[in-house]
């Protein structure tokens, strides 16, 4: 189980949001948005076991201004008739004492489906940087007046309690609310992950670029559908209120998205080479090392580690960056690489492979000492060779000089 895949969220209010951790951030007492004033011209429609009552998307001329104290729209959930876990465990799930969906004992076909089908997870991760340049939380949905984050369960309260009392003033007229528990996050992973909205009559958000969101309702709550599903740009995220969560997961696994756990999703996560809070993403090491280049910006304008991504981008101050690793044998996470009997970097994370004799890891290694194709020893004796990974390998490098091209409002 990897505590990376589940959480909460925030509302920051002028505000912050939520499953991992979500937040929500507004500046302003005022909000010209209506989460049931929709930018889509089909309907919704959900299979007939359970049809839920879909409003058609309305044009702005209908849109209200909304005076608010914190939530620009009502998010508490009425009665849930079958919640997302009841829902997941009649798949089948291993659900922790905690909520977490451990896995629906079907792992192998889950990756599967994620790489050549469409695999269906419950999740948020999150990125926030701040002095010492480290990714902590990530912007999911910015709209007027109002800005969402999705957070890593560890990072929750660190925002909150920690971040927020040192960015935000009284004068900015912000507030911050967590608002885990009235949100789910579901994400569509995989190649076929046109097909379902196209089933659901959403086919058109399919052609639209990488982080467009669009909103709309199910049986009253809000629903927002983005393009991108966190590990790629590939796929499409729901978020979604816990009161349709049930619905919504059994109307998408009856189309045909193979539900997948943490466990199977933490394996995923090695694979592709996405960093991970507590393994990549630590005080050991900066945003440049960890090779997320796609979620910094270097012409935004000043915000918390901007300086220091500069310096090391001009100074070329990045000395080690993460690979992924095929190893040998199994190994544990901190076991040192080496290579001629020195030290030249850690190992991060470890999943075992799709086959009995296939093991992966990720590391970190320094520059000069190796590249693709190169061997190093990993702890005592276990073998490994540093491949590319295909998380890693979208990533754009940028220098002082290369214009920024990362929207505020990608869904990353």
């Amino acid at each position: 189980m990897s505590a990376s895949y589940c959480g909460y969220g925030f509302f920051v209010s002028d505000s912050t949001v939520p499953s991992t951790s979500r937040a929500f951030i507004s500046n302003s007492c005022h909000w010209d948005l209506s989460i049931s004033s929709f930018s889509h011209p089909h309907r919704l429609q959900l299979p007939p076991f359970r049809p839920p009552n879909i409003k058609k998307p309305h044009s702005n001329a209908n849109r209200k201004s909304t005076s608010f104290s914190a939530l620009p729209f009502d998010l508490s959930p009425p009665p849930i008739d079958e919640d997302l876990l009841e829902a997941a465990a009649v798949e089948g799930a291993r659900i922790s004492d905690d909520g977490i969906i451990e896995t629906f004992h079907n792992d192998e076909q889950a990756l599967d489906a994620a790489n050549n089908g469409v695999a269906l997870v419950e999740m948020i991760v999150v990125s926030f940087f701040i002095t010492k340049a480290q990714l902590i939380l990530k912007v999911y949905v910015k709209d007027k007046g109002a800005v969402l984050y999705l957070l890593h369960p560890l990072l929750g309260q660190l925002i909150l309690h920690k971040h927020g009392s040192w960015y935000i003033f009284l004068a900015d007229k912000v507030e911050i609310q967590d608002i885990t528990n009235q949100t789910s996050l579901l994400v569509l992973v995989g190649p076929k992950s046109n097909q379902i909205m196209e089933d659901l009559n959403l086919g058109s958000i399919a052609g639209e670029p990488y982080g467009t969101h669009q909103h709309f309702s199910v049986n009253g709550m809000p629903i927002t559908v983005g393009v991108g599903s966190v590990i790629s740009e590939e796929g499409f995220s729901l978020l979604i209120s816990p009161a349709v969560a049930g619905p919504v997961w059994k109307a998408l696994v009856s189309l045909g998205a193979v539900p997948m756990g943490s466990r199977a999703w933490e394996k995923l996560r090695i694979f592709q080479g996405m960093p991970s809070p507590q393994k990549e993403l630590t005080d050991e090491f900066n945003v440049l090392e960890a090779g997320l280049w796609n979620s910094i910006s270097l012409n935004k304008g000043c915000y918390k580690g901007q300086e220091t991504i500069s310096r090391l981008i001009t100074y070329d101050g990045v000395k080690q960056r993460l690979w992924g690793l095929q190893l040998s044998d199994s190994v544990e996470p901190g076991s040192p690489i080496t290579i001629d009997g020195k030290r030249v970097g850690k190992l991060t994370s470890y999943a075992p492979g799709r086959k009995e004799s296939e093991h992966f890891g990720l590391g970190y290694i320094k520059k000069k000492a190796a590249s693709i194709g190169d061997t190093v020893i990993v702890g005592e004796d276990t073998t490994g060779t540093v491949v590319e990974v295909p998380f890693l390998a979208r990533q754009q490098p940028l220098s002082n000089s290369s214009p920024s091209s990362t929207p505020e409002s990608s869904v990353q």
